[in-house]
């Protein structure tokens, strides 16, 4: 028996096959080492909406130009990638009491730097930083559900953690906006260092899942790590980059791509070939397993897609400033902690698959339904679509969990965790990035569509142009009829967005539909016992 496997045997949690772990009761020090554990992934994965909502005002407290700015979040997003898939080979070999919190701790050290960033430079280090702390911190509360808790308890568990991952980037925007207006930037950072201390420390006092493996710090795969790094890297570069530089015209991107697709090859025979490799990509043998990285691909494209364009949208086209857009998309987050008591007690009686398929339909409908707006859209016209994607949320969340970490063997999960939290990451950033590129191409064709429309023999042209007019020079302005002009444009400019973002919506709940179709390809996994039906 391995050391892993005795630590497991030490916890009540010794493994007969995939994840039929003995029952156990949890000491009251084990709940508490836990909830902190929530605690710093919360703060970690807020950090990015938090910091992505005041990012202008950043910009101006660092003199920065947007073009720089945008590191910020570049910086924390590739780091964070990059750490994601390692955190299981470090979690084997520090334990996963010693690597939560060195990563919650350095979380914690790196947003008071960020407070206290001089310049841009300084900012992007310490960001880098902050997010290669705070992704290793994600899936190891993952793994710590199927570790930690028995089968019973890990639907329950796996709603907890999935309200975190998911209301927390919902909160962003409402906390950041607030904390700049009442504040500064700075508040966005500072908030983090009471709740990382005590989060730490409890970590440190109260986790005792496993126990180090010390012998595989003699065995680190050093190329493997410069492979996984560098194609990591690259290709989060190249989605966050190319919209910005319109692709394959730019000599950065052509590059970055080329790094990217060499080092990627010789990553996956590097760790495929090797005794002990960094990552495991073995693990996508199992079936169930691949299917969920899949869904979870799926639902990272959902996610973060719509947490893109819902703020765009409120901002270009309803003038709305960052707090009134986090009171906007709140009601997502909202109508998921609701959808956790409904989701919770049926997943012990609902067959998963009915589950997952309920709340990839209902995800769907909410994105199709969100692409029926027009510039005069109040509070109540994203109200239902949000409500009804947020009731969705758990619904996709819990099963998908199961499916991919619930039936694996418990030496397996801490790297399975990785590759699953990774999926989910990498939907998000191709997700943005296909969005992004079609914003700016559907942009453009439709406002083509439109100027052609508005011509200057057109009567409908001409009754705005005058009623333009008219407001205008009542109102003092120097030259009516210019300022008339860059009104129409404006105008014009606002309707090919409304239609743009429209088009976006429909084209994620298509993803979502099309989703639906491999449902065939799940298998059942029971909830109570973790195993996969023969049917």
């Amino acid at each position: 028996m391995d050391d892993q496997a005795v630590s497991a045997v030490d916890h009540g949690e010794e493994r007969q096959g995939p994840s039929t772990a003995a029952p156990k009761t949890l000491s009251t020090g084990e709940w508490v080492g836990f909830i902190a554990m929530v605690f710093g992934i919360f703060m970690a994965i807020l950090d990015i909406q938090i910091v992505a909502s005041s990012l202008e005002q950043i910009q101006a407290g660092l003199s920065a130009t947007q073009d720089e700015i945008t590191w910020v979040q570049t910086a924390y997003l590739i780091a964070e990638v990059v750490i994601i898939p390692l955190s299981g080979w470090l979690s084997r070999a520090l334990s996963t009491r010693v690597l939560f919190s060195i990563s919650c701790a350095g979380f914690t050290a790196m947003s008071l730097l960020c407070a206290l960033a001089w310049d841009l430079n300084s900012m992007i280090i310490f960001r880098g930083l902050q997010g290669l702390f705070g992704g290793a911190m994600i899936p190891t509360v993952f793994a710590v559900i199927y570790t930690l808790f028995p089968p019973k308890l890990q639907p329950s568990m796996v709603i907890v953690v999935g309200l975190v991952v998911t209301v927390a980037p919902t909160a962003g925007p409402v906390l950041g906006g607030y904390l700049t207006n009442a504040v500064s930037w700075k508040a966005l950072f500072l908030v983090n260092l009471l709740p990382g201390f005590f989060a730490t420390l409890l970590t440190w006092l109260f986790v005792r899942v496993d126990e180090p493996d010390w012998g595989l710090l003699k065995k680190i795969d050093y190329p493997g790590i410069f492979f996984i790094v560098v194609f990591l890297g690259c290709m989060q570069f190249v989605l966050e980059e190319g919209v910005r530089k319109e692709w394959f015209d730019s000599p950065e991107i052509v590059l970055f791509t080329i790094i990217a697709i060499a080092s990627g090859i010789a990553m996956l025979y590097r760790e495929l070939t090797i005794a002990y490799p960094m990552v495991d990509l073995r693990a996508f043998r199992d079936f169930n397993f691949a299917v969920g990285c899949g869904f979870s691909f799926v639902l990272g494209i959902g996610l973060y897609t719509i947490m893109y364009l819902m703020p765009v949208y409120l901002a270009a086209v309803k003038g709305l400033n960052s707090l009134q857009i986090g009171q906007y998309i709140m009601v997502v987050g909202v109508f998921q902690f609701v959808s956790a008591f409904v989701a919770g007690p049926l997943s012990k009686v609902m067959d998963s698959r009915l589950m997952l398929a309920t709340g990839l339909m209902l995800y769907g409908i909410g994105c199709w339904w969100n692409g029926n707006l027009t510039h005069e859209s109040g509070y109540w016209e994203f109200f239902w679509p949000q409500a009804l994607r947020g009731f969705a949320l758990m619904f996709c969340f819990l099963p998908i969990n199961s499916l991919a970490l619930g039936t694996l063997p418990y030496e397996e999960v801490k790297n399975a965790s990785g590759l699953y939290n990774l999926m989910r990451n990498l939907g998000g950033a191709i997700g943005l990035a296909v969005a992004n590129t079609l914003m700016i191409q559907w942009n453009k064709e439709h406002y083509g569509k439109l100027r052609e429309a508005v011509t200057p023999g057109s009567p409908q042209t001409q009754a705005i142009l005058e009623g333009f007019k008219e407001r205008l020079a009542s109102a003092g302005a120097p030259d009516p009829e210019l300022a008339a002009l860059k009104q129409l444009h404006g105008l014009v400019m606002r309707e090919a967005e409304v239609m743009t973002i429209n088009s976006l919506f429909h084209v994620l709940g298509l993803v979502f539909f099309i989703a639906l179709l491999f449902m065939p390809l799940v298998k059942k996994v029971s909830a109570e016992s973790g195993e996969v039906a023969s049917h």
